[in-house]
């Protein structure tokens, strides 16, 4: 139990994440959001989006599936094999807010919810409330684990152990966990090479991440092992039958160089062999995903940051078949037939995360960003309580979100995100701290040389001003502030994306207590290194001029279009703003734009005006009824009509 307590603290005070990565975020628990844009999200999250999903867990039979497995009935449970993981991706994300905002009855309820689950696990540790209950589905084999493509018992699990873990950090009960461990026992036993043993990987991924944060809470190196032995066992033909490119099991990993198949359980592969790759020290897994980053962002990035472009899609290549809810071929960037699903931003979210974590370069940190205020902003409604599955480009009037779905992975997944956003901003290394994004907060970073405290204040991203205090500190540190690609030249780290007119270095500008800050960045951070005191201050300040964007000219669905960003923001044309039209919209390259306030959602933001069009960001749409929307704009009217319908 010492041993345990130990390497929780560890957790708490800055390694959630961290293991043996080069760089570690700022922990939760150190980082308060004090106002903006993102203050509003948590709190709704937290006083809305919580509540709303406990309650459509209890209203779909979610959570009485557990109680009926507690009591082993056969017959009567409801939904799919995998809603267990909606349950407990919702705990997860109720305990994120336990954390800065204690809440006792909030507390209780999970407890619950906690005693509930415990029951509905079988005495080897199994925990499938579909096959307790006697349930029969396509997806489930006649015996635990003998349908591992889709029966979904390694994804529950995966979901679990985050769950269970996070449940421990922030309340320091075992109830969770003891739950968790015991199952993984199980799966431990049951999978491997050894003689006997499963050989077979989960069909959605996921299991991977819960696996390598159990055993950073426990120290037990066997979750560590089994975590490597699915990845390693992926594409493996000459050891176990392979599922194709859908399940990313068309080649061994290490062989993989493009993004294929289903896009979520591609970036929560892509985020496991990241920690894996950071825990167990095999950078061989670095190479084989710095080479499936560069693909997704040089070739198949929505510049709202999603990903997955196409609800169904069957490859050129023949050998490869097709995939559902998936990567595109190279460069297939679909308009209105995006799929785009908000679980797969938050995927992608977490890996880039990951990438930053392993390399320090702030490129990682623009694709974050990108998704984080456009891609999966989208997916959940101002007021925290309608979501979006997919998050396309342009619409022509068919989309609305939704209060749930019978597949409702994205508002629970939603659930547990938010909370974390805080934690993005900050990271440390050795005696170097670095402020990733803009964001009002305060926060508390472990470094080598003691602990300082930063005082983050600014109106981003409607405003490029950033005021940083240093609170207090313990003398020499360095303090590397993000240059975003966006303010200087480069919104995405390929040629994917590129601005017409381009901004530079002269756009981003720093000083300390008044005085002027050279700007050589290296790896994307301005880095000050000095002695500091209590009470200095570094001021920010981005340009944020509007951008026209235009796309590579292999991007076949934008060809003579070009998008409207302002800052991080992507803007969009609503048919509400606009006579009821938007996706013939034509606006030339030479228009110039007036910014004013709007509210949409009872929300204040900012709204562009030109060429006779009312743009808004992209995030807020819909929020006022369906419509014709639009993202790429045509650059001359000869070309207007065909290809945002591609």
């Amino acid at each position: 139990m010492k041993k345990m307590q130990t390497l929780v603290f560890s957790v708490i005070s800055g390694a959630a994440f961290a293991g043996g990565y080069p760089y570690a975020p700022a922990a939760l628990n150190d980082v308060k959001v004090t106002g903006g844009f993102w203050l509003a999200r948590i709190e709704t999250n937290r006083l809305v989006t919580v509540k709303t999903d406990f309650s459509k867990c209890e209203e779909t039979g979610r959570i009485a599936n557990f109680e009926k497995a507690a009591r082993r009935e056969k017959g009567g449970f409801k939904g799919v094999p995998w809603d267990d993981s909606d349950v407990y991706k919702v705990i997860e994300g109720a305990v994120y807010t336990l954390v800065q905002h204690p809440d006792p009855e909030l507390d209780r309820y999970i407890d619950g919810l906690v005693a509930k689950i415990a029951g509905a696990q079988e005495a080897d540790g199994y925990l499938y409330t579909a096959r307790t209950l006697g349930h029969k589905a396509k997806m489930m084999g006649p015996k635990p684990f003998s349908k591992n493509r889709d029966a979904c018992e390694l994804y529950n699990a995966g979901h679990l152990y985050e769950a269970a873990v996070a449940h421990y950090e922030a309340t320091g009960k075992r109830t969770l966990l003891d739950v968790a461990i015991k199952n993984a026992d199980l799966v431990a036993k049951t999978f491997g090479a050894g003689k006997g043993q499963n050989r077979e990987v989960p069909g959605h991924e996921e299991i991977e991440i819960g696996l390598c944060r159990l055993y950073r809470a426990t120290g037990n190196e066997k979750y560590l092992k089994l975590a490597q032995h699915f990845i390693d066992m992926r594409g493996r033909k000459d050891l176990r039958p392979v599922w194709g490119a859908a399940y990313q099991d068309h080649k061994p990993v290490l062989e993989q160089k493009e993004a294929l198949g289903h896009a979520v359980r591609a970036a929560y592969l892509y985020a496991g062999m990241a920690d894996v790759a950071a825990l167990a020290g095999n950078p061989a897994y670095v190479e084989a995903i710095d080479a499936l980053w560069e693909n997704v962002v040089g070739k198949k990035l929505h510049l709202n940051g999603g990903i997955g472009a196409r609800r169904r899609v069957k490859y050129r290549d023949p050998a490869l078949g097709g995939a559902n809810e998936a990567f595109g071929d190279e460069y297939d960037l679909p308009n209105c037939d995006a799929y785009l699903e908000t679980c797969a931003a938050i995927g992608n979210v977490l890996w880039n995360e990951r990438m930053f974590l392993l390399h320090g370069d702030a490129k990682y940190i623009d694709v974050m960003e990108r998704t984080l205020y456009n891609g999966f902003a989208s997916g959940v409604s101002i007021g925290g309580d309608e979501f979006f599955y997919p998050n396309p480009m342009a619409s022509k009037g068919g989309y609305k979100r939704s209060r749930w779905f019978d597949c409702s992975c994205c508002p629970v997944n939603a659930v547990r995100f938010i909370p974390q956003i805080g934690r993005f901003a900050y990271a440390t290394r050795g005696n170097a701290a670095y402020v990733n994004l803009f964001v009002e907060s305060e926060a508390t970073l472990r470094l080598a040389g003691g602990d300082v405290r930063l005082s983050q204040k600014t109106a981003y991203p409607w405003n490029g001003a950033a005021r940083i205090e240093v609170a207090d500190c313990r003398g020499r540190f360095t303090l590397n502030i993000r240059v975003p690609g966006w303010c200087t030249g480069r919104p995405v780290p390929s040629d994917l994306y590129g601005q017409v007119v381009a901004g530079t270095l002269d756009d981003f500008r720093v000083t300390v207590n008044g005085a002027a800050v050279e700007v050589a960045p290296v790896k994307g951070y301005c880095a000050i290194d000095r002695e500091w005191k209590a009470g200095d201050v570094v001021e920010v300040s981005m340009d944020m001029p509007v951008r026209r964007i235009r796309a590579n000219g292999k991007v076949a669905a934008d060809r003579g279009r070009a998008a409207v960003e302002r800052g991080p923001i992507v803007f969009c044309a609503e048919g509400i703003d606009n006579g009821g039209k938007a996706l013939d919209a034509c606006l030339p390259l030479d228009v110039s734009f007036t910014g004013r306030e709007i509210e949409i959602a009872s929300t204040r933001m900012v709204a562009l005006s030109g060429g006779g069009l009312t743009l808004v960001p992209y995030f807020a749409w819909c929020h006022r009824g369906a419509g014709e929307m639009q993202t790429w704009f045509p650059v001359a009217p000869a070309s207007s009509a065909g290809s945002a319908a591609r």
